[in-house]
């Protein structure tokens, strides 16, 4: 791993891996469409020499290629948000594998669990048969076919797939309004039952396993999973109380809201297709990481939040 390129750099996943790659010491270009938003990152790592940036559009292949000539892997951290998913997501990853192609370069993408579809009741491994559930677990399965397809011939790819993820660069994610509210003491809203307990992968260390994954030849042509660690809301409500000193109370959100108010939001409204993800949801088996690469690093809840929410009081 000589030079990197990751797009979608200022978003939480991308953020976390530019992180990663410069305390690595590896000379990494951060890319995206925001210049403020890339100067900021560079305020927040204080302009390490290691870090370049390109400014474009992750739908225009070309930009992507001629930002990336000089290096040999790409990271894909960028987001279709919710209500994009279905037109944009297989427009996004044919542009970065084309451009992957063109400069004949590995690339990784970083992807969710919604091929999966619901919980076998057994931690899912990377062999797990895809029946996905949903339309976005069926888009998601396109875009396999398309990465894996045996029409490039000049690039290599690879899908690391995470859980929910939490951590101080993390943005539109789940559970984020939840511990926004819960640093300050307000009553928080959370999706889904607050006593069920679900697997979160602190970004930090998301970071690290994705960083080790694309290091190695060997790991491209395959799908990853990547595990967290499982906690309930009611637990996360219990660590931030410790950590604040300040008591507040969990407003569990269940379908029916979700359908009602997403009537007027167009986020929410698709927030409710996956809620069989909050009611049973599925676990990562981390078995084929731990076995070709190592120990999965596992930060403790206690400390990952409140380093999380260290980020939003010094906002």
């Amino acid at each position: 791993m000589e030079k990197v390129l990751v797009l979608g750099a200022t978003g939480g996943t991308g953020k976390a891996l530019v992180q990663e790659l410069i305390f690595r010491g590896i000379p990494t270009i951060a890319f995206g469409r925001n210049k403020k938003a890339l100067e900021t990152l560079a305020v927040e790592l204080n302009h390490p020499k290691q870090l370049e940036f390109a400014y474009g559009d992750v739908f225009d292949w070309q930009s992507v290629r001629n930002a990336g000539k000089t290096a040999d892997i790409i990271l894909q951290a960028s987001n279709v948000p919710y209500h994009e998913m279905a037109a944009k997501s297989l427009l996004l990853a044919e542009s970065v594998m084309k451009a992957a192609e063109a400069n004949g370069q590995k690339i990784v993408f970083v992807d969710g669990i919604y091929v999966y579809g619901p919980n076998p009741g057994y931690a899912v491994e990377e062999t797990y048969i895809r029946k996905p559930n949903s339309k976005k677990g069926k888009i998601r399965i396109a875009m396999e076919d398309l990465i894996f397809s045996s029409s490039w011939k000049q690039s290599k790819a690879l899908i690391v797939r995470l859980p929910d993820y939490y951590g101080p660069t993390s943005k539109n994610v789940y559970l984020n309004p939840t511990l926004e509210s819960l640093a300050v003491g307000k009553p928080a809203l959370f999706i889904g039952d607050t006593n069920v307990k679900r697997e979160y992968i602190y970004l930090p260390d998301a970071a690290k396993m994705i960083v080790n994954v694309a290091a190695i030849e060997e790991s491209f042509g395959r799908n990853w999973n990547l595990p967290g660690q499982t906690i309930s809301a009611k637990e996360i409500q219990k660590i931030a109380q410790e950590i604040t000193g300040k008591k507040t109370f969990l407003i569990p959100v269940g379908k029916w809201m979700l359908t009602i108010v997403g009537l007027f939001d167009s986020f929410l409204k698709e927030v409710v297709e996956m809620m069989y993800l909050t009611e049973n949801p599925l676990v990562l088996s981390g078995a084929q990481y731990e076995k070709e690469i190592g120990n999965i690093p596992l930060t403790p809840f206690s400390t990952g939040i409140k380093e999380t929410f260290a980020t939003y009081i010094n906002k």
